[in-house]
């Protein structure tokens, strides 16, 4: 029999991705679906076999995977942080839990659940595992580099973005001139980039000293689990900037993973939009 990995399935693709990886490296795969986030066409995707499970559910997910024979998991795809905090109904197991958190952060949150599953005999692996390659390399990945005004943005938008990673705020910034335009929350990447955009927008036509260049720069959390909540760009980002006027992105070399890559930069080269990752510490560009 082959060896079994659980997968906790969120939205988008990443799902898919580490689906289809564990398969070619000979994994049959459970996969945990969540019900409020997960797309119903991971039941087509080849898992031996798919179960529903609402966010909240933490005894049903380790009975579900116990059942199963599943001792390893991957816990991708993302599950909305204003969706952790408000539309969740805990079981009595994860009630318990909660009333032990001190802070009640997404790091902190999941971090327990991966305690207790660890104390079940089930062992959260890192969530890059099977996609290292579609992790983002360090140096520019597009035709254009970024400008002078850019690199100056991203100098000071990584030393911003880390800070604010550090309390599990959000995992990006916009910039434009050196100031702070937007930080993202609860709302998520590419709403933090629109708000951004909007706000441009709304300064038209009025006298502003503030350039229209946005920068957009997403990094890792310090000391980041790779276990989950690594960060994730995509086609979908490119989409967002490009709305919102924005022009050059910046990432965490080996930290962040850029899905269906080579679109992504095809699109960020039609849209003349830099990307460019780097492995230096907070503070340095």
């Amino acid at each position: 029999m082959s060896a079994r990995l659980g997968l906790i399935a969120g939205n988008g693709k990443f799902p898919f991705l580490v689906l289809d990886a564990a398969k070619a490296k000979g994994y049959e795969v459970v996969v945990a679906a969540i019900r409020e986030e997960a797309d119903a066409a991971i039941e087509k995707r080849g898992a031996v076999a798919v179960h529903w499970l609402s966010l909240g559910e933490l005894s049903r997910l380790i009975e579900t995977f116990k059942a199963a024979g599943v001792s390893e998991a991957i816990m991708a795809g993302q599950v909305k942080h204003k969706q952790i905090f408000s539309a969740i109904k805990p079981d009595w197991r994860l009630a318990k839990l909660l009333l032990s958190l001190t802070t009640r952060n997404t790091d902190s949150l999941i971090g327990a659940v991966a305690k207790v599953l660890a104390e079940e005999g089930i062992h959260l692996q890192n969530s890059t595992t099977l996609l290292e390659p579609m992790l983002a390399p360090a140096g520019v990945l597009t035709r254009r580099a970024p400008s002078d005004e850019e690199q100056t943005n991203i100098t000071y938008g990584r030393a911003v973005a880390h800070h604010v990673a550090r309390f599990d705020i959000g995992q990006t910034v916009v910039i434009a001139e050196a100031a702070c335009v937007a930080i993202e929350a609860m709302e998520g990447t590419d709403e933090a980039i629109s708000r951004a955009g909007a706000l441009m927008q709304s300064l038209h036509g009025e006298a502003s000293t503030l350039s229209r260049v946005l920068t957009v720069i997403k990094v890792a959390k310090p000391n980041q689990d790779m276990r989950f909540d690594v960060p994730v760009v995509g086609i979908h980002t490119i989409a967002a900037m490009v709305k919102a006027g924005a022009g050059c992105l910046a990432l965490d070399a080996n930290k962040c993973l850029m899905l269906d890559r080579e679109n992504m930069i095809a699109a960020a080269d039609a849209a003349g939009i830099a990307i460019v990752a780097d492995a230096a510490g907070p503070g340095r560009g």
